[in-house]
């Protein structure tokens, strides 16, 4: 609902006073930690590090909820958009060939190697084909696109108009995710979960899908529905007992991110496991860095409780490259501490495209893991010229986005 007595040019300008009292935050942070090193000092109960600036709640209020403020939410289609399409139950080859009629006529899709880890050394092999020990566990995580933002309000400059026409980018996400042949499957920017839910179910998964409260999708024409964060896990190897879902806050403020958790029986083994998935706000600054910190730990003091012992995975598009201050909340909290499934050394993007702002390569996307899990592989990103100059979207892949996929050795009882 459009506020009427709301005033856009006096809430710029607030935006921009609370923009450099957060700058201004982060820089002393910075500072104090550079000191710190240099005398070697243990880090002490009251440092700097409990130090930030909370903006007024309006200013919340607005940084979560943009679209509420600015324009009127339009009428949604209700997730119909694919309703013509059916799916009888078949196998994921067939599934795989269906995708391969259905985009004949575009490119063949990135062919993309597997790191396998080991206790001295890694290596590459082009194996897509899941582990058939019972105790691996193969997650794939993507931000693979809302269909509605990437054709209504993602500028992708680059990209040929094809890449992005709904009759055949379906059958790309679909291929995309099947071709790994996953045990779990996290997705974030669903805007057609009726989709997803028909295609995986024909070869036995079973899906969960939370929305965003505000999704941007509902303010742009022609949109199936409210994007979200959604979780496909494979129906022989786990059992889902629950589903759990939250709305982040920042400063006990709701933001328009969620998470989605499934606490899930291994069935092999017997043993418990909780996966979850989210979406942080996206943006640069300061003030949008701090915020998706508090997200961070808002997310883990949530799910520390939700998983309570069990190994945990936790993957999505976090917004965030490896130098903000969310990842290192990831990895250090203090009863919930995870690692990231690839080693940061040996990835240098996740997403890659050319906006009307300019080209974006950074590293967004992860898939973190407890003690609990140990990773045995994860796929590599294609190289610079397997990308192409346009950078994606492309006729070969369909979000702006890249896949992670990550093997897993699950302790077993």
């Amino acid at each position: 609902m459009i506020c009427e007595s709301f005033n856009l040019s006096q809430m710029r300008d607030t935006l921009a006073v609370a923009e450099m009292k957060a700058a201004a935050v982060a820089e002393m942070k910075t500072a104090a930690a550079r000191e710190r090193r240099a005398k070697n000092q243990q880090r002490r109960k009251g440092s700097v590090g409990e130090t930030m600036y909370v903006p007024p709640k309006q200013v919340l209020q607005y940084l979560v909820r943009m679209g509420s403020f600015t324009s009127a939410p339009v009428v949604a289609a209700g997730d119909s958009q694919d309703q013509h399409l059916t799916f009888p139950q078949m196998s994921e080859a067939e599934l795989l060939g269906r995708c391969s009629t259905e985009l004949a006529c575009l490119p063949a899709p990135i062919n993309r190697s597997f790191r396998n880890y080991s206790a001295q050394h890694t290596n590459t092999n082009t194996n897509t084909e899941s582990s058939s020990d019972t105790s691996n566990i193969r997650i794939l995580q993507w931000n693979h696109l809302s269909q509605t933002l990437g054709t209504k309000n993602d500028k992708f400059v680059c990209c040929p108009t094809e890449a992005l026409d709904w009759d055949t980018r379906r059958w790309r996400l679909i291929q995309e995710i099947v071709r790994y042949s996953p045990d779990v499957i996290c997705l974030q920017e669903v805007d057609h979960f009726k989709l997803l839910e028909t295609a995986l179910g024909s070869i036995g998964y079973t899906g969960r899908f939370v929305p965003k409260p505000d999704s941007p999708c509902i303010y742009l024409a022609e949109n199936n529905g409210p994007d979200g964060c959604a979780v496909f896990v494979r129906d022989d190897k786990f059992d889902i007992l629950d589903q759990q879902q939250r709305i982040l806050e920042v400063w006990r403020v709701q933001s328009n991110q969620v998470v989605l958790a499934l606490n899930l029986r291994h069935r092999s083994s017997g043993t418990e496991l909780t996966v979850a998935t989210t979406h942080l706000k996206a943006r640069q600054g300061a003030l949008l860095s701090t915020l998706r910190n508090e997200q961070g730990k808002d997310l883990l003091n949530w799910l520390s409780e939700t998983a309570a012992d069990r190994p945990l995975l936790l993957s999505g598009d976090f917004n965030a490259d490896p130098s903000e201050p969310v990842y290192s909340s990831m990895t250090s909290h203090p009863t919930l501490p995870l690692d990231s499934a690839y080693r940061l050394d040996e990835i240098e993007y996740t997403t890659w495209k050319i906006r009307e702002t300019g080209e974006q390569k950074h590293v967004l996307d992860y898939i973190f893991h407890s003690e609990h899990l140990s990773p045995t592989a994860v796929l590599d990103m294609p190289s610079e010229e397997e990308v192409g100059e346009n950078r994606f979207p492309s006729l070969a892949f369909p979000s702006d986005h890249l896949s992670l996929v990550a093997d897993f050795q699950l302790k077993t009882k």
